[in-house]
């Protein structure tokens, strides 16, 4: 799994053909891609990681603060894209990705768990394999890539 957090001041995701729209205030953006051999495992490591990672700022204006201590809002957003490979021809692939199946079971069973532990209220959604526009207004800008791969290889490594 990758995600892509964004530190932001203010998100919103519309569905365009609906209308329907979900949106956040201070809090962070996590664009979700799903991998064909992702598993739980590798769900609650990211998930564990983005609640605890410090990126928001104290009193001394220095991140040490994390998501679950500024009672800051997640908008969730699959996004398959983050696995497009763009190393060939001008045609990004997506072989990588999961099948929308297990990418939708995966993505619903993350975002229960981020709702488990941060509350329902504090966590917004996209809509999945919809064409969304998705707005976000980065506060920083302060942008991280989480991998839960990086984190299998280097207990493998050992």
């Amino acid at each position: 799994m990758r995600a892509l957090l964004q530190r932001v001041s203010s998100a919103s995701v519309q569905h365009k053909q609906t209308l329907q729209k979900h949106e956040i205030s201070h809090g962070m953006v996590v664009l979700l891609g799903i991998a064909q051999n992702d598993t739980q495992e590798e769900l609650e490591y990211l998930v564990k990681k983005l609640l605890n990672l410090r990126i928001f700022s104290d009193s001394a204006d220095k991140m040490n603060l994390s998501i679950l201590q500024t009672k800051g809002e997640i908008l969730s957003v699959s996004q398959f894209t983050l696995y497009g490979d763009t190393r060939k021809g001008n045609r990004p692939s997506f072989s990588d990705a999961a099948p929308a199946n297990l990418a939708e079971a995966l993505y619903n069973h993350f975002n229960e768990e981020l709702r488990v532990r941060l509350g329902k209220e504090r966590i917004k959604t996209g809509f999945f394999a919809a064409d969304m526009e998705v707005q976000i207004t980065n506060d920083g800008p302060v942008t991280f890539l989480l991998e839960s791969h990086a984190k299998r290889e280097k207990i493998l490594s050992k």
